[in-house]
């Protein structure tokens, strides 16, 4: 009896152990794949995980073709699978089973793509987004065979295969889940649903404001001389303590190329100085919209004001308002403050020791180091304020001249924090992915290379797509992304512009196969950089897939330019409509977007006639053309169409110097 009873409790023992075992036992996917997930079809899957039991053994069972697959955990717990993945369609079943099953629910089988860029591409229905129709957009938001997968926002300064997910992983497209989600992603996966009934499902990992050098692997950035130093520092112990240094060191060259400060005396802040050869600038505004352009560096602009006479010798305030990126303000010669940042209001005390004179002589030197610059003043104009109360407005005519522009000094150094750092967007955003099988990728970035001053984009955007063809291992992926929208004021005379050079970059990149461009430089708006009308952008890239990958006999590009010549006093331009017929939107004859030069290299607009699918392209101050540029400008005309409505890219036929 007492053996008996001992067996009993061994027994017991053993079975407890083993429930224990089972219960603990449990095998993890990566937090991307889940119920609701979309797998790429009629591939060679590669489906992963870890398991409780190393050494030991995991089934994979689809329901597709109830086929299972069984593989051996790794001692340190991995294992994975291929799973052979058919014609699109589902829901289906995939069980997963290490003695502890795990069952993945509502999959379906179709296309995925992968979407990144910058804010245009993260810009949501609705939320800070609100794109055009944006409530009855989100209402009618009902695909269940479109499922959507958000990816937050983080970096990693070395590749990572871990990644989080927001919203529980994957969901379906619904009015609830729908608002806060990729608009452009949205309406190209809703186009080529429609057209096609393929399931489709995108993962969105953007990030607003970044660059592309962020989103490149350290592989892709290697041949890159100038980024070999900052990637080398992102592994240093002490970032912030280097960038410190650096920063140091790069402000002491910019004061010491600084022509206003290495003048006599105060240099070009001084009480009195000859401004007699310097430029006239209405104020508010951006210098480099007319006057500079594309210029960053370091300018000093000067006002002379006359004060009624109870002012003098009071004490008095001047608002300049905002000022793009830094100032520092002296009146009289004096000093009276400085402030740091683009989005700060100016706010300076004028001592009556300093206010003693009738003239008030004001002078600031601006010091910008991307982008636009200038006396801007946004929701403040520029003004003095006197002793009780009374204001005389500094808004209009002052003087400026150049001290240093920074293309003479190396560039600026790399701040080795945040998302604009080579690689830590591709180490964390991207790198999680290229294990798992998609279609291709659409991209929307561009923006924040506008101004960049280290390699050339025609450079960089062409080394991004072949790096992610090689690290998803699919040479000539599908990769499809958006030329810049058109942006800023527009410009009653032809002048260089950093956005229609980046946008030449971008169609320089059609020249790789698998790839294609959507045209939006007609629907941006020149006072927001992130357009509204996200539908027309996400169709756009939606009719390159649809024509490249499904077959689809449509027009999915405007016109391209396939030769040109000149004749006489007229330049004779063949286009390929990329469709029927050329098509030339109303304009005005002296607004159509075309611009002509000689050889002297200054641009006039230009008259447009058509025979046909060609432009006949002259100007009257022109005698004898030899180049010519079309859409020109950050802001351009667009005339250019074919019988679909898509829009030409702009171009140039010339090679000069694009500060011209």
């Amino acid at each position: 009896m007492k053996i008996n009873n001992y067996k009993k409790m061994i027994l017991s023992l053993i079975l407890g152990f083993a429930v224990a075992s089972t219960v603990q036992a449990k095998v993890e996917l990566p937090a991307f794949m889940g119920d609701n997930m979309v797998l790429q079809q009629k591939e060679k899957v590669k489906f992963w995980g870890s398991s409780t039991f190393p050494n030991g053994r995991v089934k994979v069972r689809t329901s597709w073709n109830n086929k299972s697959y069984e593989t051996q955990v790794s001692a340190a717990g991995q294992w994975e699978v291929y799973l052979e993945t058919p014609t699109y369609g589902g829901p289906f079943q995939i069980t997963i089973d290490d003695g502890d099953r795990l069952t993945l629910n509502n999959i379906l089988i179709g296309e995925v793509w992968f979407c990144s860029g910058q804010s245009n591409m993260e810009m949501p229905l609705a939320g800070w987004g609100q794109i055009k129709n944006y409530q009855q957009e989100i209402n009618t938001a009902n695909f269940p065979n479109i499922r959507i997968l958000q990816i937050p926002k983080s970096t990693s300064t070395r590749p990572t295969s871990n990644t989080k997910v927001e919203a529980g992983g994957w969901n379906a497209v619904t009015p609830e889940h729908i608002p806060e989600f990729s608009a452009t992603a949205y309406f190209f996966a809703r186009e080529i649903f429609e057209k096609t009934g393929v399931p489709v499902g995108l993962i969105h990992s953007s990030w607003g404001g970044t660059i592309i050098e962020a989103w490149m692997s350290a592989e892709a950035l290697s041949p890159f001389e100038q980024y070999s130093s900052a990637i080398n520092k992102l592994q240093h112990s002490d970032v912030e303590a280097v960038y410190k240094q650096e920063m140091e060191e790069w402000n002491a060259l910019v004061e010491q190329a600084d022509k206003g400060k290495s003048d006599v005396h105060s240099g070009w802040l001084a009480k009195q100085i000859d401004v007699s050869s310097w430029h006239n600038i209405v104020i508010p505004s951006y210098y480099d919209k007319e006057l500079f352009p594309g210029m960053d560096g370091v300018i000093y602009f000067r006002k002379e004001i006359k004060l009624p006479d109870h002012w003098i010798g009071k004490n008095i305030k001047l608002i300049l308002g905002t000022v793009d990126d830094n100032d520092i303000s002296y009146v009289n010669g004096q000093f009276v403050g400085q402030t740091n940042g683009y989005n700060q209001i100016r706010k300076y005390s004028i001592s009556k020791n300093i206010n003693n004179q009738s003239t008030l002589s004001v002078a600031v030197r601006v010091f910008d180091g991307a982008g636009d610059g200038g006396i801007y003043a946004g929701s403040e104009n520029p003004r003095l304020e006197g002793p009780n109360g009374e204001t005389l407005s500094l808004v209009g005519e002052w003087k400026c001249n150049v001290a240093l522009d920074l293309k003479q000094l190396p560039p600026m150094p790399i701040q080795l924090d945040g998302p604009n750092r080579p690689t830590v967007l591709f180490n964390a955003m991207v790198q999680p992915f290229v294990d798992f099988k998609i279609k291709g990728a659409i991209w929307y970035q561009g923006e924040s290379n506008t101004d960049y001053r280290e390699a050339s984009y025609k450079e960089l955007l062409p080394a991004l797509i072949k790096d992610w063809r090689q690290q998803w291992q699919t040479e000539n992926m599908p990769f499809y992304f958006v030329q810049l929208a058109n942006y800023k004021e527009k410009l009653a005379q032809p002048q260089a512009s950093t956005w229609a050079s980046l946008r030449e970059a971008q169609l320089a990149t059609l020249q790789m196969p698998n790839t294609g461009m959507a045209v939006i430089a007609d629907i941006g708006e020149a006072g927001d950089i992130h357009p509204k009308n996200k539908q027309e952008v996400g169709r756009r890239l939606a009719l390159i897939a649809l024509h490249k990958l499904y077959g689809k006999k449509i027009p999915y590009s405007g016109p391209f330019l396939k030769k040109w010549y000149i004749k006489g006093n007229e330049a004779q331009l063949h286009f390929d409509p990329m469709g029927n017929k050329l098509v030339l939107q109303e304009f005005n004859k002296k607004s159509g977007g075309f611009t002509v030069a000689g050889k002297d290299q200054v641009f006039y607009p230009a008259e447009i006639k058509q025979q046909g699918n060609k432009l006949i392209v002259s100007a009257r101050e022109v005698a004898a053309p030899v180049a010519i540029r079309y859409g020109w400008a950050d802001n351009p005309d667009l005339v250019l169409y074919n019988e679909a409505g898509l829009p030409a890219s702009p171009f140039r036929t010339d090679n000069w110097n694009l500060e011209k």
